[in-house]
């Protein structure tokens, strides 16, 4: 694909530890991103805050305050994984909904294009830089925005599943399913609000496990053994 957004969890960035960030699985990651670089692949990246911060499990904290905790949460993510795909030999740039002094650019789609056009990683942060939306749905609005092809999800599930298989060991995994099918049965690929402008832009999703062995290299060139999503 010439164009992908790539989402990341917070979470597994953080490898075994849960919290902050595991350095060797990031550079795992930048090495792997580097290589669809080199092919030619326009790479803009999302990563959720999960690793510093759930707002929505607080009790005690309004819940405009604990999303935009949230959204700092993710530049910090954006920042420290930018910093590490220099160290591996890219170019790089972070973009945020919001100023943030000189350490990110506002976002627009003119400057995201001038950096694909530099052989930039471009990194969005800050989520949508509204309460109420997750960075599910700020993935999805910027794949939209780019026009990227589709929607990498990275995550600690190697797939979609009809149960959560942490719970349940006959929990079934689909190789393929609609998005009209996710939202029917609340598989919660990704939140609500993110599914349907899924599906009314008809955006593909593919997900898959980002501690398979290679496992983001291959999904984009199609060696993909996760589940497809498709509008």
């Amino acid at each position: 694909m010439k164009r992908i957004l790539l989402k990341l969890s917070g979470e597994a960035l953080a490898g075994e530890k849960h919290q902050g960030f595991d350095e060797a699985t990031v550079i795992g990651v930048a090495k792997q991103v580097k290589q669809l670089v080199d092919a030619g692949t326009q790479v803009g990246i999302v990563i959720g805050g999960g690793n510093f911060w759930r707002g929505r499990s607080s009790e005690t904290i309004d819940r405009t305050k604990a999303d935009q905790i949230g959204m700092l949460a993710t530049v910090m993510n954006c920042i420290y994984v930018s910093e590490i795909f220099r160290y591996v030999g890219m170019k790089t740039a972070v973009l945020t909904p919001f100023e943030c002094g000189s350490m990110t650019k506002l976002f627009s789609k003119d400057r995201a294009n001038k950096y694909f056009s530099r052989d930039m990683v471009v990194f969005f942060a800050g989520g949508t830089g509204h309460p109420y939306f997750s960075t599910d749905t700020a993935t999805v609005l910027r794949a939209i925005e780019i026009e990227a092809e589709g929607i990498y999800l990275a995550k600690a599930v190697d797939g979609v599943y009809d149960s959560d298989p942490k719970v349940n060991p006959d929990a079934k995994k689909y190789d393929e399913i609609s998005i009209q099918e996710v939202i029917d049965k609340k598989l919660a690929v990704v939140d609500l609000t993110a599914s349907i402008m899924c599906m009314e832009n008809k955006m593909p999703m593919f997900v898959f496990g980002l501690n398979e062995t290679n496992s983001i290299v291959e999904s984009v060139n199609g060696k993909f053994s996760g589940t497809k999503v498709l509008a």
